[in-house]
């Protein structure tokens, strides 16, 4: 036979209390309603000391067993990385909210502009002055829009000249053409190595020009440099930044000095962005080469001419960020950590990327400044 409820052992209404806080403290589900002995403790409490226990429904604070939920851990991960890319990369950030980042995406994804048909009436408008990256080494540049390399020069139209006829013209054209890509596009040649296939094209009856380049080729000096011509540089002191060279130029026909020849002219910048050859190197410095050159054609019944080759008849060129009074048959861009290098610049800055004004004879001598690259 069974004790009644007053036979049991007591609990205190104090005990009683405190034992439900522990157990509402503890459930993981929601708190369920209190029994009525609950109830009872409850207001004896209230009426005896004044004393308002836990709520029933509510529990402890919620901040003593909250944690942070999945979609919390994702969003600090995210602030943590945000927070580090702006130690590292602030420019992405900045540039994205200063707009600088859409703007650059436009300008890259734009078409290049259309060829030039005559000289440019001024220079390109000024870019922001963002300093290029292994990524996107034409960065800040005007050059960022032009053409790729060869795509870049274009063959006009032929037409008789001069008393030459319309097939001898656009050969020519065609010839000129690829003696640019030889000498300022070809990865061996830039490297250093000797541009036989631009040597080939030009006429060996011009025994003057062709001894002349063969000298410079063997021993570059001050009356004598190779990249007055072909563009080089030293594979040991820098390396190219991608396969990419941008090109912006023309090319057209005039009537010669003399009766029965043409001159085809070229106009042509290239612009080249470079880096150290040392390991780990990525400050990238672009070097900008404007060539203008003259092949004279002329009727091979008048004039002594080999058939399918070019007659030089002159060249000037224009450097852009390589070492001045230096005659080595290389490019020798300048970097930031560099120490001086050659002759002492003076004189009003020039911008390379103006192409509204010619070379002026013997540009290449001397040291001037430059007002970007």
């Amino acid at each position: 036979m069974g004790k009644n409820d007053h036979d049991r052992p007591g609990i205190s209404d104090e005990e009683w209390a405190r034992f439900m806080e522990q157990a509402a403290r503890g459930a993981e589900d929601a708190p369920k309603e209190p029994s009525a002995r609950a109830r009872m403790v409850t207001e004896r409490l209230r009426a005896t000391q004044g004393q308002e226990p836990a709520g029933w429904r509510t529990g402890p604070a919620p901040r003593e067993r909250r944690r942070p939920g999945r979609l919390g851990a994702v969003l600090a991960v995210l602030g943590i990385a945000g927070l580090a890319l702006v130690a590292v990369r602030p420019e992405l950030v900045i540039d994205r909210v200063t707009g600088k980042s859409a703007a650059r995406e436009e300008a890259a994804q734009a078409g290049p502009p259309a060829p030039e048909t005559a000289r440019p009436s001024a220079p390109p408008p000024s870019a922001d002055p963002d300093r290029p990256t292994v990524q996107d080494p034409f960065r800040g540049s005007p050059a960022l829009q032009w053409a790729d390399g060869a795509a870049g020069i274009e063959i006009p139209e032929a037409t008789a000249v001069g008393g030459v006829s319309e097939e001898k013209i656009a050969e020519t054209l065609r010839n000129a053409k690829a003696f640019l890509v030889a000498a300022n596009l070809d990865p061996a040649v830039l490297k250093g190595e000797r541009p036989e296939a631009a040597l080939a094209l030009l006429d060996p009856r011009g025994t003057e020009a062709s001894e002349h380049l063969e000298r410079s080729l063997a021993k570059p000096g001050r009356d004598q440099n190779p990249v007055n011509l072909f563009t080089r540089y030293d594979p040991a002191e820098v390396k190219p930044v991608g396969e990419v060279v941008k090109v912006r130029g023309r090319m057209w026909v005039e009537a010669g000095k003399e009766a029965g020849q043409a001159d085809v002219r070229l106009d042509y910048s290239f612009v080249y962005p470079l880096v150290k050859a040392a390991p780990g190197a990525d400050q990238v410095e672009r070097t900008i080469v404007r060539r203008e050159i003259t092949f004279t054609v002329a009727d091979p019944r008048k004039w002594q001419v080999t058939a399918g080759r070019l007659t030089l008849a002159d060249y000037r060129v224009d450097l852009a960020n390589s070492a001045c009074e230096v005659y080595d048959g290389y490019l020798h861009p300048g970097f930031d950590a560099d120490p001086a290098a050659g002759g002492t610049p003076s004189g009003p800055p020039k911008d390379p990327y103006d192409r509204s004004r010619g070379i002026e004879a013997g540009g290449q001598e001397g040291c001037g400044t430059v007002s970007r690259t």
